[in-house]
């Protein structure tokens, strides 16, 4: 089943039980593929699905971090929970350990030697590793690697 249908289905389902968090953040995953669907003229795949939801994570950690900050934990608590299930409908991310085996595979396969080559990598890195790890975790790992 495409992570598409499973959204459609799991909205159904958010609706019959009443899990109004539930079925208004599936609502903004589907509203934000359609928004993609439109600008690009094209069917999201599964692949696309995946960077959208990595995106609203990503921009929802930013919002909670904000809140938390200003001292509005009722808003960070609401970004949270948003989160939660957002990262129902991603794979599982890579372990740091796992990473930093991608990272140094990545600079040994490049003949990366410094902090002047860590575009290159980073370009290799993003390709095989989108959606499976969070990039600014690879970015601090790569760094001290090529710094090391």
């Amino acid at each position: 089943m495409s992570l598409k249908a499973q959204l459609t289905e799991d909205m159904k389902a958010a609706m019959r039980a009443k899990e109004s968090v539930k079925l208004s953040t599936i609502r903004l995953i589907n509203a934000a593929i359609k928004q993609f669907e439109v600008d690009e003229r094209t069917e999201a795949d599964d692949t696309k699905v995946i960077a959208i939801i990595t995106k609203m994570v990503k921009q929802r950690n930013d919002s909670a971090k904000i809140y938390t900050e200003a001292g509005r934990t009722d808003l960070a608590d609401k970004e949270n929970a948003e989160i939660e299930i957002l990262k129902h409908y991603l794979p599982q991310m890579m372990s740091e350990d796992e990473i930093r085996a991608a990272v140094t595979s990545a600079v040994a396969e490049t003949g990366a030697s410094g902090m002047a080559d860590m575009g290159k990598v980073m370009g290799l890195l993003k390709t095989r590793l989108a959606g499976k790890a969070d990039m600014g975790q690879v970015n601090k790992i790569l760094k001290a690697v090529l710094t090391a």
